[in-house]
């Protein structure tokens, strides 16, 4: 029988990603002993605390005492808010988690919850997955991750991390699958009403146009950029006017933003198009053009490689006439 472990950090914590992570599993154990199998799991709620208030007091956890596991084979780590003090408020906790994965437990995280496993070094060369809206602070905190922010789920050496929110559905499921079998998480998946087998969140990014760098020379060029989109743009006659050359307009421009100028050029152009087929009823076409592409196979690749969708299919998904 394996000791599942849901910890419970100190400070916010998404009580969803506790509840719903417990409730499945639960659920899971309770469908493979009905098909005549011995319990798979123990399933707990563990911390260094005993009790956990949140959202103004109005929902709390009473976690059990951490210290009396012994061995865990499976922790699971929730979603928290990320402040300055989160790491030092539960220093205790990310060492019994390096400890339990020397013994050889596996552990996932949940959305921001990445950023609390990240903070003991384990993710330190390997693969990572978090919520979008993290992922530019998480790569400033944590260099040494390589991070996959438009991965749902990522799997290397015993650890598996996922994308943001709600996702952590799947990756419940990907655990079911795991510890008990196809079927089991195909059961879960229709009892709770979770898509399978997702593997991006890119469809979900809203582009974050990074203006908060403190380069005033590249949030001019930003600026630019983002009101001649309809226009073709050379970076050679902008780093000129800007007078800069171009090796390190190019330079500054990455090191401000994360993306360089033509990847940001695409990434705005692209979050407009967004924008414009959710709303309203231009064909593709129109709105390929007012984002300035004259080709439309171009076009739809750039879209494709950026959401994971095809404009038509994006368009099918979020446009409510389409609908």
């Amino acid at each position: 029988m394996k000791q599942v472990t849901i910890v419970v950090p100190k400070g916010k914590v998404t009580l969803s990603s506790v509840t719903g992570s417990f409730e499945i599993l639960r659920s899971a154990n309770a469908h493979w002993q009905k098909l005549g199998n011995k319990t798979m799991m123990e399933i707990c709620i563990a911390g260094f605390m005993p009790e956990l208030k949140l959202d103004a007091g109005f929902f709390s956890i009473h976690p059990v005492n951490i210290n009396d596991i012994q061995k865990a084979d499976l922790i699971l780590i929730p979603a928290t808010v990320y402040d300055e003090n989160l790491f030092k408020e539960n220093e205790e906790l990310l060492n019994w988690i390096k400890e339990q994965y020397k013994k050889g437990a596996e552990i996932a995280t949940m959305c921001s919850g990445a950023f609390l496993l990240a903070s003991t070094g384990l993710l330190d060369g390997k693969t990572c997955s978090t919520h979008w809206v993290h992922a530019a602070n998480f790569k400033r905190l944590f260099p040494k991750v390589d991070l996959l922010p438009d991965k749902l789920l990522t799997s290397e050496k015993g650890i598996y991390t996922n994308g943001g929110a709600y996702s952590f559905l799947n990756l419940v499921l990907f655990l079911v699958e795991k510890y008990f079998d196809r079927q089991t998480a195909i059961y879960c998946s229709k009892i709770f009403q979770i898509d399978m087998d997702r593997t991006s969140q890119s469809p979900f990014f809203i582009f974050q146009k990074q203006k908060n760098h403190g380069d005033e020379l590249i949030d001019k060029a930003q600026t630019y950029i983002e009101e001649n989109l309809s226009g073709k743009i050379s970076f050679e006659e902008l780093a000129s006017k800007l007078a800069i050359s171009r090796r390190n307009f190019d330079r500054r421009f990455i090191k401000a933003t994360g993306n360089t100028p033509v990847e940001y050029l695409q990434r705005v152009k692209v979050e407009v198009a967004k924008s414009t087929l959710e709303k309203g009823r231009k064909s593709i076409f129109e709105v390929m053009n007012e984002v300035g592409y004259a080709d439309d196979k171009a076009f739809r690749e750039v879209f494709k490689k950026i959401t994971g969708l095809s404009p038509l299919d994006y368009k099918a998904r979020y446009n409510k006439e389409a609908v």
